[in-house]
């Protein structure tokens, strides 16, 4: 049975002190609303992780937004997954828009970073999504395929059975424009129809598939209600803890 996941992306935002604060926050309003079979996840900048993981309990995971994909080495600035995975953290984003965009990472890269992540026991939160001009020329579906394809189906079923996806349609992250719920389902029910086809219905049905396009309150409820989509990768919404588990709460609905 898959997992039930809400988990946030802070992204660049908030120093050290506002970190603490506002997760804090949500630790204490999630413990009312999380159900047994569901995962709260921060995905926070490298500057919380240490203290959070210590912070948040069984009530809510911790991961990173990224990894390089060699285990150790001359990599200044980087930072590995044995590191993170050292002070507790479990989970970690890939594949991002924003990763792919600002700092050119290709699906070869991602699954390498894959298998890093995994090999150091880390449940990566891969993202893969389309364009606006790759929406609107009607390519998305060769696009989410081929970033499948690339980035994940190199592995082997029993590692793809540890991965989450998020489908993020890059046209909806940070302009208010969010994909309908049905728009949403259509995608989400194809991934989980290419993964049928790779590594067959048992697989395909266990996989956690994420929503991750402009997340809110307010539409999360009807999204969750759709067949093949399990919770959300929540960006700006993460960053408020009465939004955030709101959603949470939807997740419940």
């Amino acid at each position: 049975m898959r997992k039930k996941i809400v988990a946030g992306n802070w992204k660049m935002n908030l120093d050290y002190n506002e970190g603490i604060s506002l997760f804090s926050e949500i630790v204490n309003m999630v413990k009312d609303e999380r159900k047994g079979d569901q995962l709260a996840v921060i995905c926070a900048p490298f500057i919380h992780l240490n203290s959070l993981t210590k912070l948040g309990g069984n009530d809510v995971k911790i991961g990173a937004q990224n990894i390089h994909d060699k285990e150790s080495g001359a990599y200044t600035g980087e930072i590995s997954a044995k590191m993170i995975k050292s002070v507790g953290v479990e989970y970690v984003i890939l594949g991002h828009s924003e990763r792919r965009q600002y700092f050119a990472e290709s699906d070869e890269l991602l699954a390498a970073k894959t298998k890093t992540a995994l090999a150091n026991g880390l449940t990566p939160i891969f993202c893969i999504g389309e364009t606006l001009d790759e929406r609107n020329n009607g390519s998305y579906y060769e696009v989410l395929k081929k970033q499948l394809l690339d980035g994940l189906f190199g592995l082997t079923e029993e590692d793809f059975k540890k991965i989450v996806i998020a489908y993020e349609p890059v046209w909806a992250i940070g302009t208010g424009l969010t994909a309908t719920p049905e728009q949403a389902q259509d995608i989400h029910a194809f991934i989980r129809s290419e993964i049928h086809a790779k590594y067959g219905f048992n697989v395909a049905d266990d996989t956690t598939i994420l929503y991750g396009g402009s997340c809110n309150p307010g539409n999360a409820a009807s999204l969750f209600a759709q067949t093949d989509i399990d919770g959300g990768l929540i960006g700006g919404a993460s960053l408020k803890s009465r939004d955030f588990t709101d959603i949470i709460k939807a997740l419940n609905s």
